[in-house]
């Protein structure tokens, strides 16, 4: 992954100031609540580190700032904290780039489009009604029982799009 990617050169708005990432925080907050689940520490500055870096980062870059914090230094720290996050919709895993990003939306079960840009790595999660919509229409047109479905969108991102202009 680019430096440019990491500092968070292209993200959605809802990734984007202290307040926002405090607000996201909360919601989580909430829905593990909700779920009767515990948002420990680890998970809860797992889901921080996500928020700060405004894009995707792999296990081992999260475990690497976790390490630094006192967290431990084994994989399964990050991991068994990254899959809690996903199994509860606070984050998701973008297959592409074999990285996980916060998600924007946090209080509703929802599917997202996630816009990958090819020459930073960046990810921005998109609203995918319609997409959605439609792939639902065609599963069930198919006899399909979709379960589950990540829409990853690959492209350039605003600012790689005005440095090649």
């Amino acid at each position: 992954m680019t430096e440019h990617a990491r500092q968070g050169g292209f993200c959605c708005a809802s990734h984007s100031g202290t307040a926002n990432v405090q607000a996201i925080l909360d919601l989580a907050e909430a829905r593990a609540k909700d779920r009767r689940v515990r948002l420990t520490p680890v998970r809860r500055r797992t889901l921080e580190i996500l928020l700060q870096a405004h894009g995707a980062l792999g296990a081992y870059d999260v475990l690497e700032r976790l390490a630094a914090e006192g967290f431990g230094t084994q994989p399964p720290v990050a991991y068994r904290a990254l899959n809690f996050l996903v199994e509860n919709g606070l984050a998701h895993r973008i297959r592409r780039l074999n990285a996980f990003t916060a998600c924007a939306q946090p209080s509703e079960d929802h599917r997202a489009a996630f816009l990958i840009c090819e020459s930073c790595d960046s990810v921005t999660e998109a609203q995918a009604g319609a997409v959605n919509a439609a792939l639902s229409a065609a599963a069930d047109a198919a006899g399909f029982a979709l379960d589950r479905a990540t829409i990853e969108a690959v492209g350039l991102c605003r600012a790689c799009q005005g440095a090649q202009a």
